[in-house]
């Protein structure tokens, strides 16, 4: 498989926070709200176009990227569940680049860095899909999918998510490992505060991220 030029970002930005009681992509760390933090990580691994899926509060949400050069899009169905604005990201993606990569927008431990080392990946080995490892045994975005399996994406029946995709092809995957650190997402009051102390002393764009081991 020859890797194309074209690799998009999709970054998921539309859940409604239940756990947290406020909208978490809203809330600072090291300067700057977590949504415009993973939204400049895919803008500085060169993704193109990034896709900023929005659904809840999505106007206040969108406003947080002002100046990056990102595409915003408006999930209607985003109460259906992540699936909704996965499929509406690939869809979007699906009329110009030949491989996406899916980026969380509340995991403030994921670096442009990290990004870059996924497509650089997916270049070397021709892989369809592209798997970052945290720790010992999870498997979580960033995570790159070829072309060839948008449909299968866009297939995801209404109970079921990405995950099971990825499991159908874990045995084709190229994978690059990440120390169990970077996994850190924020959920609930307790998990900013932790991040937030862990940032502090950080700038804008770094995390707990040494390269990566290739798996």
């Amino acid at each position: 498989m020859t890797a194309p030029e074209t690799i998009a970002g999709v970054v998921l930005a539309a859940g409604s926070s239940t756990r947290m009681g406020h909208n978490k992509l809203l809330l600072e760390l090291a300067g700057e709200t977590l949504v415009r933090r993973a939204v400049r990580a895919a803008v500085t691994a060169r993704l193109d176009p990034v896709i900023v899926v929005l659904g809840h509060e999505a106007e206040r949400v969108g406003a947080q990227l002002d100046g990056l050069p990102c595409l915003p899009l408006l999930n209607p169905r985003f109460g259906e569940g992540v699936r909704t604005s996965l499929q509406a990201g690939v869809t979007r993606a699906a009329e110009s680049a030949g491989a996406l990569v899916v980026v969380l927008a509340d995991m403030p431990f994921v670096t442009a860095e990290m990004i870059e080392s996924v497509v650089a990946r997916y270049r070397e080995s021709g892989a369809p899909l592209v798997v970052s490892h945290y720790g010992d045994d999870v498997d979580a975005p960033p995570i790159l999918y070829d072309r060839s399996l948008f449909a299968e994406l866009l297939a995801i029946p209404e109970d079921r998510c990405a995950k099971q995709v990825v499991r159908r092809h874990r045995g084709e995957a190229a994978v690059v490992t990440w120390p169990a650190q970077a996994l850190r997402d924020v959920d609930i009051p307790e998990d900013y505060e932790e991040v937030r102390a862990q940032l502090s002393n950080l700038g804008p764009s770094e995390g707990p991220s040494p390269p990566a081991a290739r798996g």
